[in-house]
């Protein structure tokens, strides 16, 4: 992956487009949480109704604090994993669009370690990040893989790999510390 990919991918969703980008373990879908019509998009891709939320990540706490409200949480605990996999459900700040939150009214949030995802949520800001795959199929580790299940249908598809960890980010419940999927 070389810098012009990464702002690319940034230009195309900073214009509302859906694109595809390695993470620490899998390839993520991602478009700017803001745009309705391209989580959409990604929802109709992934074949998936949008009642659970989505996650978004970000390249630093500074992107995220508008985002969310620690309130009722241990901030330290949570601000003490990032940059890190750990994804945190929170409560979200009224910024947050309903089709993000989905149900719950929480945000699904995580500030990525993972240098070509910094880059990209650097000239971004925060990008929604959904797994590059159908429900039932294994996610994409790979742009060739990304292009294989969504021929044509991705607005860009980062070139390269995902990185080394061996599952998705480990999610958690802020307000409880429950564990709601266990991490790479």
């Amino acid at each position: 992956m070389n810098a012009w990919h990464i702002r690319q991918a940034a230009r195309i969703a900073l214009r509302g487009g859906v694109i595809a980008y390695p993470t620490e373990a899998v390839y993520g879908l991602g478009c700017l949480p803001w745009s309705q019509r391209a989580v959409e998009r990604i929802l109709r891709l992934k074949q998936r109704a949008g009642r659970r939320g989505l996650i978004l990540i970000a390249s630093s706490i500074e992107q995220i604090e508008p985002l969310v409200r620690f309130v009722g949480v241990d901030r330290d605990r949570v601000l003490g994993t990032w940059p890190g996999p750990v994804t945190w459900i929170l409560p979200a700040s009224r910024w947050v669009p309903a089709w993000v939150r989905g149900e719950g009214g929480d945000v699904a949030i995580r500030v990525t370690a993972f240098e070509p995802a910094r880059e990209l949520c650097d000239l971004a800001g925060p990008l929604v990040s959904t797994s590059a795959n159908r429900g039932g199929d294994t996610p994409a580790r790979s742009a060739f893989r990304v292009r294989s299940y969504f021929p044509g249908r991705i607005d860009y598809v980062v070139p390269g790999l995902a990185g080394r960890a061996r599952a998705p980010s480990e999610i958690r419940d802020a307000r409880t510390g429950a564990i709601l999927r266990k991490g790479g």
